[in-house]
């Protein structure tokens, strides 16, 4: 008689899964996703923060410009390879759709606090929309660590970062 052990990351039983052509696949769709929307939310960031950000008054632990892409372009990979491991554990779309609803979600937030702050330069707006992600975050954490431990695990940078945004936010929209 033998028995499967699942992973030691997941919270769920083993399956046989997705093929590794098809998993890998879906790695980099993952990855396409996650950072054309970092690329997108970046375009938009670079329309203003040249020119309306740098006359700001900032809160005190703001960092250098260059500090941002290399922390969210980790952050994106981190994110992207957490939800492949959310498909991945679950075997398929159909399985790990909430989880990866609520991914979305987040994601789409995280591209709205781009456009509220750097776009429509309305840094009281993005108060609002941070706090949101950061509930949205959250909430995702949740949920990937019910599916794939290592998956929730992975988020938890991006939400320490998001809760140091959160603090940034707020402080400009004080200050300005």
């Amino acid at each position: 008689m033998t028995t499967e052990n699942p992973s030691p990351y997941s919270a769920g039983k083993a399956s046989a899964g997705p093929s590794a052509l098809t998993s890998l696949v879906c790695l980099f769709g993952f990855l396409i996703v996650v950072f054309f929307v970092g690329w997108v939310g970046g375009a938009v960031t670079a329309t203003s923060v040249g020119d309306w950000y740098e006359t700001l008054v900032k809160p005190p632990l703001n960092p250098d410009r260059w500090v941002f892409p290399i922390a969210w372009n980790f952050l994106y990979f981190l994110m992207a390879i957490s939800a492949w491991l959310v498909w991945r554990t679950a075997g398929s779309f159909d399985k790990a759709g909430g989880p990866l609803a609520l991914f979305g979600m987040q994601l789409a937030l995280n591209l709205s606090w781009s456009i509220v702050f750097f776009g429509l330069k309305n840094p009281m707006l993005a108060v609002a929309t941070v706090l949101v992600l950061d509930i949205a975050i959250a909430i995702t954490i949740m949920a990937f660590l019910r599916v794939d431990r290592l998956a929730g695990w992975l988020l938890v940078p991006y939400l320490g970062w998001t809760l140091f945004a959160t603090y940034l936010t707020i402080g400009i929209a004080l200050l300005n």
